[in-house]
């Protein structure tokens, strides 16, 4: 059993999370702005901040790993700022594991190029991708001792209502083949995988 921590919580990746963590029998520190907003959502639910190093610090102590799957929109700093705060806060917990989720518009549907970078590509999309960017920016220069991994689904809208299969597959960081649909039950099994058993470290990783 492991003590986790995930961050963005009540969202529809950080709630399938806790619920898929809980499953497996860990103890889940669910953080959230407003517990009282979130009953019943699983685990033990608290308040915390995520771009704050040390609100990350003081919750994250005593744990072995942080989810981290929040996010705000129409704040494009929100990312990177998370992403500092995790590092510095996790770094004085003695917290050794992160595991993030991305964006699949970060992918490279060609050498070097993002997805986000290519001809037609929404204005409004482009803008939150690049946050996500920028949040791979600062952990790749982070230079802290913390482990970390950004897990990134196909670029398409996730699927909030289909049921857990438990299957996916993983790669670099391109946009994987065939990669049409996936399901938020299925990222939160990735993310918890990633937890228990680390097979990636310090990578932006596709999975589909």
């Amino acid at each position: 059993m492991s003590r986790i921590v995930v961050f963005g919580a009540g969202g529809k990746a950080g709630r399938r999370a806790v619920a898929e963590a809980v499953s497996r029998g860990h103890e889940v520190t669910a953080v959230v702005r407003d517990p009282a907003a979130h009953a019943g959502l699983g685990g033990t639910v608290v308040a915390g901040d995520v771009t704050d190093a040390a609100s990350v610090a003081a919750v994250a102590r005593g744990h072995d790993a942080v989810v981290q799957a929040a996010y705000q929109a129409g704040a494009p700093d929100f990312f990177g700022d998370a992403a500092k705060a995790l590092l510095a806060g996790l770094a004085e917990a003695g917290v050794g594991r992160l595991v993030a989720v991305g964006i699949g518009t970060t992918l490279e549907v060609a050498p070097g190029v993002p997805l986000h970078d290519t001809e037609g590509f929404p204005a409004d999309g482009r803008a939150f991708s690049l946050g996500h960017a920028a949040q791979l920016e600062v952990l790749r220069a982070g230079g802290t001792e913390v482990d970390w991994v950004v897990l990134a689904p196909p670029p398409v809208v996730l699927d909030a209502e289909a049921e857990r299969t438990g299957a996916y597959r993983s790669g670099g960081v391109a946009v994987l083949e065939g990669a049409d649909a996936f399901s938020y039950a299925d990222l939160a099994v990735a993310l918890i995988d990633e937890v228990e058993h680390p097979e990636h470290h310090r990578a932006l990783v596709a999975i589909a």
